[in-house]
């Protein structure tokens, strides 16, 4: 055996194939996992002449979080979120992060072709992650769909995103002006048959690079704005509901079921095979995915859901932090969604990390939901709020690692060295103390987001240490100051 870089020893490893952790020390040479043995640590030859040990103290080493859905840029400059919302990602274990990009208001805020504007992506975020990261990129014009395959080509990027809501809805709510607030040419409408359009320039990128082929999808938030709109217009005129019940109510399950039907119905169109249903909240709406998937068997559909709509409620969230879209659902939604995970209907679980500061999330009144903006942080949870809730339910630890690491690394194009504790793969762990007991405050976050809507929640496991191709990037809670994450061109090899 060569000489290793680091052991990773007494620790119990999170293996995809077993229901139960390993007792196996983790080699790491040159970045990646060398070797899986039992005592390692203990009949390595060389161990005393360079090689480093760490001493894992019993604890549960999972493959690092793949997190395939955050938002870095969306309130703040992209370099400094991309900085300081990465060591979040750290902190709860997430070594890659999948962020989205559009053109249009927020992010860079600007407009035109992705030919220039990704260029300024990645340079604001170059040399500022501290873990891995990647981008989905959504074609907001016909510009965009002709862009598609060069972003395949040049870029490596290979997952695609439509919103569905935004021809006619605001990111916040009602709004008048739509192409204002995407920068859209005029004379274009982002609209059904945009989508459409977008769907079938995809399957062409498909089609040009067949190598890549199961890499490249498409991505949707499935909303209806006029289910939303005019939803909105009556819980806004009646005035009896606040907070974020109000919210859910404005945006009703159905809306999202209506929206899953269309896309899906869409996909079997345009004869894309590769559609990813995004931060499922509701019953109804993964019924509408289960029927669909069964109406369309040739579609390859994914399932997602976000740690905050399987931990919080539209009641027991803390305060109007927790407006996010879709909204959060009452408590009947969240264990329907438990069911759906416990049965194998669910792909991935993800944190839908957009950070978004007190001064800019809260209106003038700030008790009126539709004043404040949409979206919160949660990386920093995602992983110890799966140990803890789903190991109440019974849930295995190599299925929590597949809906955090190796389900979404496989999909989007990463799993040639991301998603497992495998030979061959990036050395990137997250140790997890199983038996940790401890409550969520806001001010304990590498955010900068000074609130959260799980303030005072009780969970069960904590990350404690965190490795990014073997690199320790977070030692007993402690995250480096040392951005040492790299952008990914997918599919990785």
């Amino acid at each position: 055996m060569s000489q290793l870089d680091l052991i990773i020893t007494n620790v119990g490893v999170v293996l995809d194939d077993q229901p139960r952790p390993q007792d196996l020390d983790i080699g790491i040479a040159g970045g990646r996992i060398a070797a899986l043995a039992p005592e390692l640590a203990a009949t390595v030859d060389g161990t005393a002449a360079g090689t480093r040990v760490v001493d894992g103290r019993g604890r549960l080493a999972f493959p690092g979080v793949v997190d395939a859905h955050q938002h870095w840029g969306i309130y703040r400059p992209l370099g400094e979120d991309a900085y300081s919302e990465s060591r979040a990602c750290a902190q709860g274990g997430v070594t890659t992060a999948l962020t989205y990009m559009r053109t249009g208001q927020y992010y860079l805020n600007k407009g035109g072709p992705y030919a220039d504007f990704f260029p300024e992506v990645l340079a604001a975020t170059d040399g500022r992650a501290v873990v891995d990261y990647a981008y989905h990129l959504a074609p907001m014009s016909r510009e965009h769909i002709d862009e598609i395959p060069m972003l395949v080509g040049e870029h490596g990027v290979t997952s695609f995103k439509v919103f569905m809501f935004y021809g006619s809805h605001g990111l916040h709510g009602r709004s008048q002006d739509q192409s204002a607030f995407l920068m859209t040419p005029p004379g274009e409408r982002y609209d059904y048959a945009h989508f459409e359009f977008v769907m079938r320039g995809i399957e062409a990128a498909r089609q040009r690079y067949p190598e890549r082929a199961e890499a490249i999808s498409l991505s949707l938030h499935c909303e209806t704005a006029e289910i939303m709109s005019a939803y909105t217009r009556m819980v806004e005129g009646d005035g009896s509901l606040r907070g974020l019940e109000a919210y859910h109510r404005s945006r009703p399950p159905h809306s999202e079921g209506l929206a899953v039907t269309i896309a899906a119905y869409l996909a079997h169109e345009t004869g894309l095979p590769t559609i990813n249903l995004l931060h499922l909240s509701s019953r109804k709406a993964v019924e509408a995915a289960l029927l669909m998937a069964g109406t369309f068997p040739h579609i390859d559909f994914r399932r997602e859901v976000t740690i905050g709509h399987l931990l919080a409620d539209c009641h027991s969230a803390h305060g109007l932090g927790g407006k996010v879209n879709p909204p959060l659902r009452p408590r009947d939604d969240v264990e329907a969604l438990w069911s759906y995970l416990l049965d194998g209907k669910i792909d991935w679980v993800v944190s839908d990390h957009a950070c978004c500061r007190d001064e800019l999330k809260f209106g003038a009144d700030r008790d009126d939901v539709f004043l404040a903006k949409s979206g919160f942080g949660g990386a920093e949870y995602l992983l110890a709020g799966m140990v803890s809730e789903g190991g109440r339910r019974g849930l295995p630890v190599n299925r929590i690692a597949r809906l955090t690491a190796g389900n979404p690394a496989q999909r989007y194009g990463l799993g040639a060295t991301k998603g497992s504790i495998r030979l061959g793969l990036d050395a990137d762990i997250a140790l997890v103390d199983p038996g940790h007991t401890w409550t969520v405050r806001a001010a304990d976050s590498e955010s900068v987001q000074e609130y959260t809507p799980f303030e005072g929640f009780e969970l069960t496991a904590k990350v404690t240490d965190t490795f990014l191709r073997g690199r320790q990037i977070m030692t007993d809670g402690v995250v480096t100051t040392e951005p040492a994450g790299r952008y990914l061109a997918r599919p990785t090899t």
